[in-house]
Protein backbone atom coordinates (compact mmCIF):
# COMPACT_ATOMS: atom_id res chain seq x y z
CA UNK A 1 0.00 0.00 0.00
CA UNK A 2 2.67 2.70 0.75
CA UNK A 3 4.37 1.90 -2.17
CA UNK A 4 1.63 2.13 -4.57
CA UNK A 5 1.16 5.73 -2.60
CA UNK A 6 4.89 6.84 -3.15
CA UNK A 7 4.53 6.21 -6.53
CA UNK A 8 1.51 7.82 -7.48
CA UNK A 9 3.65 11.04 -5.57
CA UNK A 10 6.30 10.21 -7.63
CA UNK A 11 4.41 11.40 -10.54
CA UNK A 12 4.00 14.68 -9.68
CA UNK A 13 5.64 17.12 -11.48
CA UNK A 14 9.54 17.57 -9.87
CA UNK A 15 9.17 21.43 -9.50
CA UNK A 16 5.79 20.66 -7.25
CA UNK A 17 7.82 18.97 -5.36
CA UNK A 18 10.54 20.50 -4.67
CA UNK A 19 8.69 23.82 -3.98
CA UNK A 20 6.55 21.85 -1.29
CA UNK A 21 10.06 20.52 0.10
CA UNK A 22 11.36 24.08 0.13
CA UNK A 23 8.16 25.16 2.34
CA UNK A 24 8.49 22.04 4.80
CA UNK A 25 12.01 23.01 5.19
CA UNK A 26 11.33 26.11 6.78
CA UNK A 27 8.33 24.55 8.50
CA UNK A 28 10.24 22.37 10.33
CA UNK A 29 13.46 24.41 11.15
CA UNK A 30 10.55 26.83 12.63
CA UNK A 31 8.97 23.71 14.56
CA UNK A 32 11.73 21.76 15.51
CA UNK A 33 14.29 22.75 18.07
CA UNK A 34 16.70 19.98 18.18
CA UNK A 35 16.49 20.54 14.47
CA UNK A 36 17.76 24.04 14.43
CA UNK A 37 20.24 23.46 17.36
CA UNK A 38 21.80 20.23 15.33
CA UNK A 39 21.67 22.56 12.06
CA UNK A 40 23.56 25.49 13.59
CA UNK A 41 26.41 23.80 15.69
CA UNK A 42 27.37 21.61 12.73
CA UNK A 43 27.58 24.47 10.59
CA UNK A 44 29.45 26.72 12.62
CA UNK A 45 31.63 23.53 13.63
CA UNK A 46 32.50 23.73 9.99
CA UNK A 47 34.22 26.97 9.84
CA UNK A 48 33.15 27.39 6.19
CA UNK A 49 31.71 30.34 6.31
CA UNK A 50 33.94 33.35 6.81
CA UNK A 51 32.31 35.81 8.34
CA UNK A 52 28.67 36.43 9.99
CA UNK A 53 27.16 37.87 7.19
CA UNK A 54 28.23 34.70 4.84
CA UNK A 55 27.24 32.28 7.75
CA UNK A 56 23.92 34.02 7.55
CA UNK A 57 23.32 33.41 3.96
CA UNK A 58 24.17 30.29 3.82
CA UNK A 59 22.08 29.17 6.93
CA UNK A 60 19.26 30.42 5.14
CA UNK A 61 20.45 28.30 1.66
CA UNK A 62 20.62 25.17 3.95
CA UNK A 63 17.31 25.40 5.59
CA UNK A 64 14.81 24.88 2.43
CA UNK A 65 17.53 22.59 0.82
CA UNK A 66 17.11 19.94 3.57
CA UNK A 67 13.28 20.22 2.67
CA UNK A 68 13.59 19.92 -0.89
CA UNK A 69 16.32 17.18 -0.59
CA UNK A 70 13.18 15.11 1.57
CA UNK A 71 10.22 15.25 -1.14
CA UNK A 72 12.80 14.76 -4.23
CA UNK A 73 13.34 11.53 -2.71
CA UNK A 74 10.52 10.02 -3.85
CA UNK A 75 10.83 10.77 -7.53
CA UNK A 76 14.58 9.44 -7.19
CA UNK A 77 13.18 6.30 -5.55
CA UNK A 78 9.81 5.47 -7.48
CA UNK A 79 10.17 6.71 -11.16
CA UNK A 80 12.29 4.73 -14.16
CA UNK A 81 16.42 5.51 -14.20
CA UNK A 82 16.33 6.56 -18.04
CA UNK A 83 13.55 9.13 -17.29
CA UNK A 84 15.70 10.53 -14.38
CA UNK A 85 18.88 10.21 -16.12
CA UNK A 86 17.91 12.54 -18.71
CA UNK A 87 17.44 15.24 -15.99
CA UNK A 88 21.14 15.25 -15.45
CA UNK A 89 21.97 18.16 -17.33
CA UNK A 90 25.91 18.06 -17.07
CA UNK A 91 28.96 15.40 -15.60
CA UNK A 92 31.81 17.17 -14.36
CA UNK A 93 34.92 15.22 -14.38
CA UNK A 94 33.14 12.19 -16.50
CA UNK A 95 36.92 12.11 -17.51
CA UNK A 96 37.65 9.95 -14.33
CA UNK A 97 35.28 7.59 -14.70
CA UNK A 98 36.36 6.68 -18.61
CA UNK A 99 39.82 6.39 -17.21
CA UNK A 100 38.69 3.92 -14.89
CA UNK A 101 36.94 2.11 -17.10
CA UNK A 102 39.68 1.63 -19.37
CA UNK A 103 41.07 -0.65 -16.28
CA UNK A 104 39.77 -3.81 -15.34
CA UNK A 105 39.44 -2.43 -11.67
CA UNK A 106 36.82 -2.13 -9.38
CA UNK A 107 35.21 1.17 -8.82
CA UNK A 108 33.74 2.77 -5.63
CA UNK A 109 31.91 5.60 -5.31
CA UNK A 110 31.81 7.53 -2.29
CA UNK A 111 29.41 10.67 -1.61
CA UNK A 112 28.18 12.60 1.61
CA UNK A 113 24.88 13.22 2.52
CA UNK A 114 25.01 16.27 0.05
CA UNK A 115 22.65 17.40 -3.03
CA UNK A 116 20.62 15.49 -4.59
CA UNK A 117 21.66 12.53 -2.42
CA UNK A 118 19.57 9.20 -3.89
CA UNK A 119 20.59 10.62 -7.56
CA UNK A 120 24.03 9.35 -7.08
CA UNK A 121 23.27 5.97 -7.25
CA UNK A 122 20.66 6.62 -10.30
CA UNK A 123 23.48 8.20 -12.22
CA UNK A 124 25.86 5.11 -11.15
CA UNK A 125 23.45 2.69 -12.06
CA UNK A 126 22.07 4.17 -15.50
CA UNK A 127 25.47 5.88 -16.92
CA UNK A 128 28.21 2.64 -15.75
CA UNK A 129 28.27 -0.60 -17.90
CA UNK A 130 29.21 -2.43 -14.56
CA UNK A 131 27.84 -4.88 -11.79
CA UNK A 132 26.78 -2.44 -9.04
CA UNK A 133 26.02 -3.19 -5.51
CA UNK A 134 24.58 -0.38 -3.04
CA UNK A 135 25.15 -0.77 0.14
CA UNK A 136 22.55 0.82 2.53
CA UNK A 137 21.48 1.46 6.11
CA UNK A 138 18.05 -0.04 6.95
CA UNK A 139 15.96 2.82 8.32
CA UNK A 140 14.89 2.88 11.53
CA UNK A 141 11.62 3.48 10.17
CA UNK A 142 11.36 -0.16 9.03
CA UNK A 143 7.99 0.77 6.65
CA UNK A 144 10.56 2.42 4.86
CA UNK A 145 12.93 -0.30 3.75
CA UNK A 146 10.70 -1.65 1.31
CA UNK A 147 10.80 1.25 -0.93
CA UNK A 148 14.79 1.46 -0.33
CA UNK A 149 15.12 -2.10 -1.60
CA UNK A 150 12.84 -1.06 -4.54
CA UNK A 151 15.11 1.74 -5.46
CA UNK A 152 17.88 0.39 -5.24
CA UNK A 153 16.80 -2.71 -7.30
CA UNK A 154 15.42 -1.28 -10.33
CA UNK A 155 18.72 -1.39 -12.37
CA UNK A 156 18.85 -5.27 -11.62
CA UNK A 157 21.55 -4.51 -8.42
CA UNK A 158 21.65 -6.54 -5.59
CA UNK A 159 20.32 -3.86 -2.45
CA UNK A 160 23.03 -4.66 0.35
CA UNK A 161 22.21 -3.92 3.61
CA UNK A 162 25.18 -2.24 5.97
CA UNK A 163 26.04 -6.24 7.65
CA UNK A 164 27.88 -8.98 7.74
CA UNK A 165 26.13 -10.03 4.35
CA UNK A 166 25.68 -7.00 2.71
CA UNK A 167 29.78 -6.41 3.18
CA UNK A 168 30.28 -10.13 1.68
CA UNK A 169 27.80 -8.82 -1.67
CA UNK A 170 30.25 -5.96 -2.17
CA UNK A 171 33.21 -7.63 -1.83
CA UNK A 172 32.33 -10.09 -4.25
CA UNK A 173 30.87 -7.55 -6.60
CA UNK A 174 34.14 -5.72 -6.42
CA UNK A 175 36.11 -8.87 -6.51
CA UNK A 176 34.53 -9.42 -10.16
CA UNK A 177 35.44 -5.97 -11.25
CA UNK A 178 32.24 -4.27 -10.98
CA UNK A 179 31.03 -1.12 -8.63
CA UNK A 180 29.99 0.05 -5.27
CA UNK A 181 28.44 2.67 -3.68
CA UNK A 182 29.29 4.29 0.00
CA UNK A 183 27.59 6.58 1.87
CA UNK A 184 31.23 7.79 4.06
CA UNK A 185 29.76 10.22 6.30
CA UNK A 186 27.27 8.16 7.74
CA UNK A 187 28.07 7.23 11.51
CA UNK A 188 29.05 3.84 11.82
CA UNK A 189 28.06 1.37 14.37
CA UNK A 190 29.83 0.32 17.44
CA UNK A 191 33.38 -1.28 16.87
CA UNK A 192 33.00 -0.51 13.10
CA UNK A 193 34.63 2.92 12.92
CA UNK A 194 37.45 4.88 14.15
CA UNK A 195 37.47 8.49 15.48
CA UNK A 196 39.45 11.23 13.14
CA UNK A 197 38.85 14.79 12.44
CA UNK A 198 35.85 15.81 10.32
CA UNK A 199 35.82 19.58 9.77
CA UNK A 200 37.52 19.99 12.91
CA UNK A 201 36.00 17.78 15.04
CA UNK A 202 36.61 14.32 15.85
CA UNK A 203 33.70 12.13 14.37
CA UNK A 204 33.38 8.45 14.06
CA UNK A 205 34.12 7.22 10.63
CA UNK A 206 33.54 4.18 9.00
CA UNK A 207 36.00 1.41 8.43
CA UNK A 208 34.67 -0.63 5.99
CA UNK A 209 36.04 1.73 2.81
CA UNK A 210 39.80 1.23 3.72
CA UNK A 211 38.87 -3.15 4.04
CA UNK A 212 36.98 -2.84 0.90
CA UNK A 213 39.52 -1.00 -1.07
CA UNK A 214 42.52 -2.98 0.24
CA UNK A 215 40.98 -6.11 -0.32
CA UNK A 216 39.82 -5.39 -3.28
CA UNK A 217 42.34 -2.49 -5.05
CA UNK A 218 39.44 -0.68 -6.59
CA UNK A 219 39.69 2.86 -8.00
CA UNK A 220 38.33 5.35 -5.21
CA UNK A 221 35.95 8.22 -7.22
CA UNK A 222 34.32 11.18 -4.31
CA UNK A 223 31.08 12.47 -6.01
CA UNK A 224 27.97 14.08 -5.72
CA UNK A 225 24.96 14.82 -7.49
CA UNK A 226 24.41 18.97 -7.57
CA UNK A 227 20.96 20.03 -7.66
CA UNK A 228 20.58 22.95 -10.01
CA UNK A 229 17.24 24.84 -8.75
CA UNK A 230 13.77 24.01 -8.59
CA UNK A 231 12.85 22.15 -11.61
CA UNK A 232 16.32 22.84 -13.64
CA UNK A 233 17.82 19.53 -13.08
CA UNK A 234 20.97 18.30 -11.76
CA UNK A 235 25.01 18.41 -12.47
CA UNK A 236 26.93 14.98 -11.58
CA UNK A 237 30.36 15.95 -10.41
CA UNK A 238 32.97 13.51 -10.39
CA UNK A 239 36.81 13.86 -9.06
CA UNK A 240 39.68 11.81 -8.08
CA UNK A 241 40.73 10.56 -4.46
CA UNK A 242 43.39 12.81 -3.01
CA UNK A 243 45.70 10.78 -0.83
CA UNK A 244 47.27 7.65 -0.87
CA UNK A 245 45.70 5.04 0.73
CA UNK A 246 47.85 2.43 3.25
CA UNK A 247 45.09 -0.23 4.39
CA UNK A 248 45.59 1.60 8.21
CA UNK A 249 42.15 2.28 9.44
CA UNK A 250 42.57 5.88 11.09
CA UNK A 251 44.86 6.94 7.95
CA UNK A 252 42.65 6.08 5.50
CA UNK A 253 39.77 7.45 7.77
CA UNK A 254 41.23 10.49 7.90
CA UNK A 255 41.80 11.22 4.03
CA UNK A 256 38.16 9.29 3.71
CA UNK A 257 36.75 12.82 5.65
CA UNK A 258 39.65 15.12 4.12
CA UNK A 259 38.20 14.24 0.49
CA UNK A 260 34.33 14.57 1.75
CA UNK A 261 34.86 18.26 3.29
CA UNK A 262 36.72 18.90 -0.39
CA UNK A 263 33.51 18.06 -1.86
CA UNK A 264 30.92 19.82 1.13
CA UNK A 265 33.09 22.84 0.43
CA UNK A 266 31.85 23.10 -3.44
CA UNK A 267 28.45 23.98 -2.71
CA UNK A 268 27.68 23.81 1.51
CA UNK A 269 24.33 25.29 1.18
CA UNK A 270 22.71 21.55 0.07
CA UNK A 271 24.65 19.55 2.67
CA UNK A 272 22.76 18.10 5.16
CA UNK A 273 23.99 19.88 8.20
CA UNK A 274 21.15 18.59 10.77
CA UNK A 275 22.80 15.16 9.80
CA UNK A 276 24.33 14.01 13.97
CA UNK A 277 27.65 13.11 12.61
CA UNK A 278 29.37 14.26 15.94
CA UNK A 279 27.42 11.57 17.93
CA UNK A 280 28.64 8.95 19.93
CA UNK A 281 27.32 5.50 18.63
CA UNK A 282 26.68 2.34 21.07
CA UNK A 283 29.14 0.32 21.39
CA UNK A 284 31.79 2.59 20.07
CA UNK A 285 34.93 3.74 22.22
CA UNK A 286 34.47 7.61 23.73
CA UNK A 287 36.56 10.03 21.57
CA UNK A 288 40.30 9.94 22.69
CA UNK A 289 40.59 12.99 25.33
CA UNK A 290 36.52 13.07 26.23
CA UNK A 291 34.57 12.10 28.95
CA UNK A 292 31.70 11.70 27.55
CA UNK A 293 30.03 12.35 23.67
CA UNK A 294 26.10 13.65 23.32
CA UNK A 295 24.03 11.00 21.56
CA UNK A 296 23.11 13.82 19.49
CA UNK A 297 26.76 15.26 18.32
Amino acid sequence: MLLTFCKLLAKLPLPLLQALGWLIGWLVWLGSARHRKVLTANLKQSAIAENELDYNRLLRSSIPAHGIAALEFLVHWMRPIPELVGMVKEKRGWEHVEAALTTERPIIFVSPHLGALEMVGVCIAGLIPKKLAPLYRPPKQSYLEPLMIYSRSRSGAEPAPANASGVRVLLKTLKQGGVAYLLPDQVPGGGEGVWVPFFGKTAYTMTLFSKMVKSSNAIVLPCYVERLGIGQGYRFHIQPFVGELNGEAEHDATLLNQNIENLIRQIPEQYFWSYSRYKHPAGAPLPPGESSRSAIF
